[in-house]
């Protein structure tokens, strides 16, 4: 392993985002570098750590040993570096003109809606990038990148870092008025068995269907889609049922005319966490759109 003379401290930056990305070209688009660059700079790496560093398994890379190792403290001289030469401003919402970026999973949007007219009331000035993390994305897990000012996902998503939670929800079933299945304002396994699902096809959709066979209940499915929101519009004016998130539910029940019942197990929660980069656990303005988050969260 070669001493820090002659090495270009910028090579920093570039480890932090290869050993975090862990492939060249996610990495080089984060720095907005090329690939050529990407390439030279992992080269210069391993020659001065003797490592690899990164090698390839499949269609992805895996950290060698070493690399593991350097990730933590990696982490925290980036974190120092921004510290020292960038000290973060004072954070004034009112005349800030901060572009943030949030990545946020499917359907989660819906839930944010409440929260551009609170950042609009105290912040005219700031903008806001909301990005669709999707299905791809999401089987990736911790592999997705922490680029964003937050990610917002299903727990579980990334085995990293401190998630904060953010949203808890319960599954409910939504159905049409008229469904002969509806019994009382719920739904019992025995009907569940015998009527038609539509379910999304989403980790968190999972949970439905497990609770049911817990019941002795296999769900006949007979259409998935790639996410909540469709759902109560294809259950209205058939014999469908589906479950969904009950401020998904009652969200959209008033336009699509369906009823919301209740499910015949225990209540199924769906917890929602936010990430951040470590880097940006300090920022003013981050910590002030997290507050913001959790306030207008705070009242669903």
């Amino acid at each position: 392993m070669g001493g820090v003379a002659g090495i270009d401290l910028n090579l920093l930056t570039v480890l932090g985002a290869l050993l975090e990305e862990r492939n060249v070209t996610r990495a080089g688009t984060r720095l907005r570098l090329s690939q050529p660059a990407m390439s030279g700079s992992l080269a210069r790496l391993r020659q001065h750590f003797g490592d690899a560093l990164l090698v390839r398994s499949g269609r992805e890379y895996l950290l060698t040993p070493l690399a593991a190792g350097l990730l933590p403290d990696v982490q925290k001289a980036l974190d120092q570096v921004e510290r020292t030469l960038c000290p973060s401003p004072e954070f004034v919402p009112a005349t800030s003109t901060r572009r943030f970026s949030i990545a946020i999973f499917g359907d989660s949007v819906l839930a944010l809606s409440g929260l551009l007219k609170r950042v609009h009331e105290s912040a005219p000035r700031i903008r806001l990038d909301l990005w669709p993390i999707t299905t791809m994305l999401m089987q990736a897990g911790e592999r997705c990148t922490l680029g964003y000012d937050l990610l917002i996902a299903p727990a579980g998503f990334r085995t990293d870092g401190q998630p904060e939670v953010v949203l808890r929800d319960r599954l409910v079933y939504v159905a049409d008025p008229a469904n002969p299945g509806l019994r009382d304002g719920g739904l019992t396994a025995a009907q569940l068995a015998a009527l038609p699902h539509a379910a999304a096809r989403l980790p968190q959709g999972e949970l439905a269907t497990a609770a049911l066979e817990r019941l002795g209940v296999i769900p006949n499915v007979v259409i998935t889609t790639g996410g909540w929101t469709p759902l109560p519009f294809l259950v209205a004016g058939t014999d469908l049922v589906a479950a969904i998130p009950e401020r998904i539910a009652r969200r959209l029940a008033p336009a699509a005319g369906i009823t919301i019942a209740e499910p015949p197990f225990e209540t199924t929660e769906l917890i929602e966490a936010a990430w951040w980069h470590p880097m940006r656990a300090t920022d003013p303005a981050l910590t002030w759109l997290r507050t913001t988050l959790h306030e207008e969260l705070a009242g669903l």
